[in-house]
């Protein structure tokens, strides 16, 4: 290959294919608009200032499109971040917040080195759809407190906006529905006249960029102390929401991410934003989903734009980006929830197919993600149940069938399954000890030991004989179970 082809291979898409160009900008402006009301009420939860939320989507966008492992995803400011934080801004102040945001990037560039991403393939597929299904309704519960209390003509221009989102598509697909939606009912607000929520009702948009800087905090252990559980908590939040949403897009998009990337370019994104004193953040899965899903973007360019068009919206176009009625927003956003929610899921032919446990697993993700608003906790507890799920039903797998010898003498025990903690529990009261011959071979040829757990129960059951006068012989084992078995029996009673 020659030189020159070589470099065109290396180019992105979006520099050598117009289509590209112009689906990566224009997803990128839609984002924006609708990172900045979200921006502004994480804002709000952190207990900061406006512009820090608006100033850390900024930075979270533009540095994650550059060092992050997955193209298109959207990283900012996010309502579980702001959670975790808000209690040591409340307490300590802003400074600390700041250096925690600091510290908690260092701990992600950590964790990603140490390779907590590969923790991703115990994830199953029944806890990544109640992740789905979640994400879903948190967004459209996130959009209630926008319909409740609002004069009526909020109402139909929600309903036409959702309709725009709709039809439009079917008319053309150049120009994202999102953003038709936005600024028609932005025109038909602004030149009628109609009083109704804002953008610029939620703050006051910044006039200027960032500055970098130090933390305001004292450089002492006692401040390392006092924000090191904070920081190490937002860093695991951030790193869960995070994979979890890049593995939602490499299903998406069908295609890979590099998950140890992303994990520590959510650090970099993160000591970034901390030094220009913002926030902190992840990705964030409902702008994420306006740009793959609704808008079709595929590249680093429409994540980067994301975030320089926020800061443009904000200082150039400031009072035109205030002027955006909320309920455009909040159209947009239900018609992501919509799209998010895994409608097959929850078909009848589906959950009649679905084993029990699965379906389960999945109600109890999107009950504990509802009840606590908190993305991180569903996973794990999702995680942990499809783990005893999974355990309970292999613990059944494991067969013993007795064959007597010819002449009596002896009796062969062929051992079916996998011997693991929670199989091997039943497995000495499978033999019968009193009346079985003077000989015993326990044949483990189509089973695996995987366990101490498992040599200790085959060590029991040839003690249950010994005390009996007879003998047992443990036949059959392939080689990493032999090897187990070889180094653990006989070190395993009380008293070792």
């Amino acid at each position: 290959m020659s030189p020159a082809a070589r470099l065109r291979g290396l180019k992105p898409d979006w520099i050598s294919d117009p289509r590209v160009w112009r689906t990566e900008v224009l997803g990128g402006l839609v984002v924006a608009l609708a990172l900045i009301p979200e921006a502004i009420s994480f804002s709000i939860i952190a207990g900061v200032d406006p512009a820090i939320g608006l100033f850390a989507s900024f930075t979270m966008a533009v540095t994650i499109a550059i060092v992050g492992g997955r193209r298109a995803m959207i990283s900012a400011a996010t309502g579980a971040v702001a959670l975790v934080i808000a209690p040591l801004n409340r307490e300590h102040g802003f400074g600390y917040l700041v250096a925690a945001v600091i510290l908690a990037g260092v701990f992600q560039i950590a964790l990603g080195a140490l390779g907590v991403a590969k923790l991703m393939r115990f994830v199953p597929r029944s806890v990544m759809v109640g992740f789905v299904n979640s994400l879903a309704i948190l967004i459209f519960m996130a959009q209630i407190p926008e319909m409740r209390g609002v004069p009526w003509p909020v109402y139909p221009l929600m309903a036409g906006g959702l309709a725009l989102m709709v039809f439009f598509p079917k008319l053309t697909t150049v120009i994202p529905a999102p953003l038709v939606s936005i600024v028609i009912l932005t025109v038909i607000t602004v030149a009628a006249g109609i009083a109704v929520p804002t953008v610029g009702g939620k703050g006051e948009l910044p006039s200027s960029l960032p500055v970098p800087g130090l933390p305001d905090v004292p450089f002492t252990l006692d401040t390392l102390t006092t924000i090191a559980p904070y920081a190490f908590a937002m860093a695991l939040v951030g790193l869960m929401e995070s994979l979890m949403t890049a593995k939602l897009v490499d299903e998406i998009t069908d295609t890979h991410s590099d998950k140890t990337r992303e994990s520590i370019g959510q650090g970099i994104a993160n000591v970034v934003t901390g030094f220009f004193g913002g926030m902190g953040g992840c990705a964030m899965i409902g702008q994420t989903m306006i740009n793959v899903k609704v808008s079709g973007a595929r590249t680093r360019l429409s994540t980067f734009l994301a975030g320089a068009f926020l800061m443009v919206l904000c200082i150039v176009f400031g009072p035109v980006v205030s002027d955006i009625p909320m309920a455009a927003l909040v159209a947009v956003m239900v018609m992501v929830s919509f799209a998010t929610f895994d409608w097959h899921s929850i078909a009848p032919k589906t959950l009649k197919r679905i084993p029990a446990g699965e379906i389960t697993v999945m109600v109890i993700t999107v009950v504990c993600v509802v009840a606590t608003h908190n993305l991180a906790i569903g996973v794990v507890v999702g995680s942990i149940t499809a783990m005893v799920v999974f355990a309970k039903r292999v613990a059944h797998l494991a067969e013993v069938t007795a064959t007597t010898g010819p002449d009596g003498s002896s009796v062969v025990y062929r051992v079916t399954g996998e011997l693991f903690f929670a199989s091997s529990n039943d497995l000495v009261g499978r033999f019968d000890y009193a009346t079985d011959p003077k000989k015993v071979v326990i044949d483990l040829s189509a089973a695996h030991i995987w366990d101490a757990s498992s040599v200790a129960a085959l060590d029991g059951i040839a003690a249950k004989y010994a005390q009996r006068g007879k003998t047992v012989e443990i036949t059959g084992l392939n080689d990493p179970s032999a090897d187990l078995h070889g180094k653990l029996t006989g070190e395993l009673a009380a008293g070792h």
